[in-house]
């Protein structure tokens, strides 16, 4: 597949959401709702604007879905922990129903909690099909959602790993050390 823009990819339901995402994900001085609804008002059109029940529709299942905290919409997103701006942006994508997600390094600065609500979307998400490719450093993140692995060094694949044999240990030991 060759994208040649982000459109591109957004029109063939690809996701990004990219390791800086107080910088180049959210954008800081509009709502959780409007952060939440971004990509499918720019999907629809600017023309065609979602109605207010539209958006508490989307707010309320995702907020809820990823439980989104503080629970109030018109707080501005740069105001919640990082945790819940990643939430935030994993539901953007989710109502998009995108095919396939690319998240690079997903829980970067995440606390514990959100971290392992992070993963669990994650996993239900690959559950109903949708592909999930996550470029991360962190092994331990890795251990908790793949199914199948390629291990890079030296801007090389080392290794692959499927299944049970996706341990800290083998990602350690493929990766050189």
């Amino acid at each position: 597949m060759d994208l040649k823009s982000p459109a591109d990819g957004l029109g063939r339901k690809i996701a990004f959401s990219t390791e800086n995402r107080r910088d180049e994900g959210i954008i800081g001085d509009l709502t959780v709702r409007e952060n939440l609804i971004l990509a499918v008002q720019a999907e629809r059109g600017w023309a065609r604007p979602i109605s207010r029940r539209e958006q508490a529709q989307v707010v309320d299942t995702y907020m809820a879905a990823l439980n989104v905290r503080p629970a109030d919409p018109d707080r501005l997103i740069k105001n919640l922990s990082g945790g819940n701006q990643q939430k935030v942006l994993l539901g953007r994508w989710l109502e998009r129903r995108s095919h396939a997600l690319l998240l690079v390094e997903p829980t970067r600065g995440v606390d514990v909690g959100a971290r392992q609500e992070i993963y669990r979307s994650i996993r239900a998400l690959s559950a109903q099909g949708v592909g999930v490719l996550i470029p991360t450093s962190d092994y331990e993140e890795v251990v908790q959602v793949a199914d199948r692995v390629a291990v890079m060094a030296r801007g090389r694949i080392v290794a692959r790993l499927a299944g049970d044999e996706i341990t800290t240990e083998a990602l350690t030991e493929a990766a050189g050390g």
